[in-house]
């Protein structure tokens, strides 16, 4: 099958946003898009209903990937789009259909207040077994959310893209995470923010009790391997400009502030081998909830 980016598809709103979404990342690729719906066979007891039979039910669930699909093809009438319904676990069908992609998108639901995104309990499992990066969008999302504002100081989808924010551990840099990122910065004419953040060692306290304060040299060393992991790649994208935040701090909380400005949020998960459990990792679980930005969680070994 050619490369597509496939979208998980419910009918809901923050679904309908990653079709959006990945319409626009299909623009910038050159692939199609696929909408995947799962379907899931009403029981028996339900289907016997005089208002919900299973065929109304069938009829009902096989309208949300054909009208999405059109309203898309009107809206960026040059993404092939291309529609998919499959019956099934929706987790382990999202897995099996993104097998073949090249990007997986999936929705996140808003929280109230100013406490985040909901990733639900689908999402989290997709994202923890995925092998191609997975996109997270919120509902909401918008074109000219990814965009700086105009002279006028309105947000625009005619204007630039804002920059791409990437999370790195600098004691651990993976290549398919940084290649990513700034495939992602190219693609977009964008600016990619590197962001490390580290925390004081417990050493710490014992260099305050004996009068020395280590933290300004800490930070010249911290900031110099950034420098240093990233010099091969500012060779290898001469054309993306590079901007390096290495931040004292929480690295969660620095990407979350970061991604208040940024289209596009990345971040990086560690593939597990063991067979039970969710395996996210702290920052990016962090960055996946509260981020306002896109989020794409990058696996790697």
């Amino acid at each position: 099958m050619a490369r597509t980016i496939t979208v998980g598809l419910d009918g809901s709103s923050e679904s309908r946003a990653a079709a959006e979404w990945a319409a626009r990342e299909a623009t910038l690729r050159q692939v199609p898009v696929r909408l995947v719906h799962v379907w899931q066979p009403v029981p028996e007891p339900m289907a016997q209903a005089p208002l919900l039979g299973a065929e109304t039910h069938q009829h009902w669930s096989e309208r949300i990937p054909r009208d999405a699909a059109e309203g898309l093809r009107l809206r960026h009438p040059g993404v092939e789009v291309i529609t998919e319904q499959r019956a099934g676990a929706p987790a382990e069908v999202l897995l099996e259909a993104s097998r073949d992609a090249e990007l997986l998108v999936l929705g996140s639901r808003a929280l109230s207040g100013l406490t985040g995104f909901l990733v639900g309990s689908v999402g989290q499992s997709v994202v923890a077994r995925a092998k191609v990066p997975v996109v997270l969008v919120r509902a909401g999302e918008q074109a000219a959310d990814e965009h700086m504002k105009d002279p006028a100081g309105i947000p625009s989808a005619a204007t630039g893209f804002r920059p791409v924010v990437l999370g790195l551990d600098t004691g651990n840099p993976d290549d398919t995470v940084l290649s990513f990122a700034f495939d992602e910065a190219r693609r977009r004419e964008a600016t990619l923010t590197v962001v490390a953040g580290w925390n004081l060692p417990p050493s710490y306290v014992y260099s305050l009790a004996a009068g020395v304060d280590p933290r300004e040299e800490m930070s010249r060393e911290r900031a110099a391997a950034l420098t240093e992991v990233l010099r091969p790649w500012r060779e290898k994208y001469p054309d993306v400009e590079v901007t390096e935040a290495s931040r004292l701090g929480s690295p969660a909380n620095h990407l979350i502030d970061a991604a208040r400005d940024a289209s596009l949020v990345v971040v990086g998960r560690r593939v597990r081998r063991s067979p039970v459990g969710i395996h996210i990792g702290a920052v990016t679980h962090a960055v996946m909830h509260h981020a306002t930005a896109p989020v794409a969680v990058v696996a790697h070994d």
